[in-house]
């Protein structure tokens, strides 16, 4: 029997680092890339609790019940989802280094204010990806979780996400300002595609674990599917999907769930992985329209200024849509 004196000391459970975004950039492969590694874990889905009372970020958190807001409230003194983030690394054990994955908290202004308070040494993961094919990449996943009704273009205003969530420099300076530069890493996603092995090295070592060989390691997860009919799903999404979609995240940070959101739940899982995969067929999408892809790289080059200062990188060498001159090259009025 072991004693109480040589037995390990009971770790807080709360994440020693974040992936903290951006959504359809690689952070997927990433979770599990690390989760692979023998001194850290992470729970298996994303977290989202830090942002569950951003309307912006998550609108799908937000229900209205008999004329009363139902919302996920993650302050420090509500016991039950307090109780709810904290069961999700009790139920890791005492390893060495525990993560969490919620690939929105880059874009929610109060929630790296919420990080140095709560998790005074913790250390965000970025993950960048050109802005252009992210957008459109999100549209796409988008589309596969049953919420477009409408053609890229049209999702543009009515998903506000897909521009905001390209948006890095604001976000991502803010974070800086607030954390300070050694808690925060980013990787862009080309570099991940190109060198996994050094990117990983680097990351392990941000975090402060011995780096480890990919070899043998499973590399790339959430690999998208997409519509072999995209106005057909758009149809479908318009008359079923998109109130399925809602049923998702009813019992998010709920620590009791009722008969009522028991059933919503297997409604959400029975459609989404037995009726959904019926329409994705197509293992790649249809080419961004020539004008969309100008007019994005435009907006986002110009939504991202000083990117490539704060990055200290030629981001025009990595992004093929990131052209500061653009509108001279082109002639065009704008």
């Amino acid at each position: 029997m072991i004693s109480a004196s040589t037995e390990p000391k009971k770790r807080r459970p709360e994440p020693d680092f974040i992936i903290g975004g951006a959504p359809k950039c690689g952070t997927t492969s990433l979770h599990f890339i690390l989760d692979q590694h023998p001194d850290i874990a992470l729970p298996i889905d994303e977290v989202n609790y830090f942002d569950a009372d951003d309307p912006f970020n998550w609108p799908d958190l937000f229900f209205e019940r008999n004329g009363h807001l139902d919302y996920r409230n993650p302050a420090p003194n509500n016991a039950e989802t307090r109780n709810w983030y904290h069961a999700k690394y009790e139920a890791l054990g005492n390893v060495r280094l525990l993560g969490e994955d919620s690939t929105r908290y880059l874009f929610s202004p109060m929630v790296p204010h919420r990080v140095a308070q709560r998790l005074p040494d913790a250390k965000i993961i970025f993950m960048l990806r050109d802005p252009v094919k992210r957008a459109y990449s999100e549209y796409w996943h988008a589309m596969k979780m049953m919420r477009v009704t409408t053609s890229f273009e049209g999702a543009l205003t009515a998903l506000p996400q897909i521009v905001s969530g390209s948006t890095y420099a604001p976000h991502l300076s803010h974070w800086i300002n607030v954390l300070g530069k050694d808690r925060v890493h980013v990787v862009l996603l080309e570099d991940f595609q190109k060198d996994r092995q050094l990117v990983m090295n680097g990351i392990a070592n941000f975090i402060g674990v011995e780096p480890f060989s990919l070899d043998g390691h499973e590399l790339w997860f959430n690999k998208t599917s997409y519509p072999s009919s995209p106005r057909l799903m758009q149809w479908v999404n318009r008359l079923v999907g998109r109130r399925i979609s809602r049923l998702r995240y009813m019992s998010h940070m709920r620590m009791e769930t009722g008969t009522r959101m028991k059933i919503a739940n297997r409604i959400y899982q029975f459609y989404f992985h037995k009726i959904n995969p019926l329409l994705l067929t197509a293992d790649t999408p249809p080419k961004m329209k020539a004008e969309t892809a100008h007019y994005l790289s435009r907006l986002f080059t110009d939504l991202n200024t000083g990117l490539d200062t704060l990055l200290q990188r030629d981001l025009s060498e990595v992004w093929s849509s990131w052209d500061p001159v653009s509108e001279g090259k082109s002639g065009e009025t704008p």
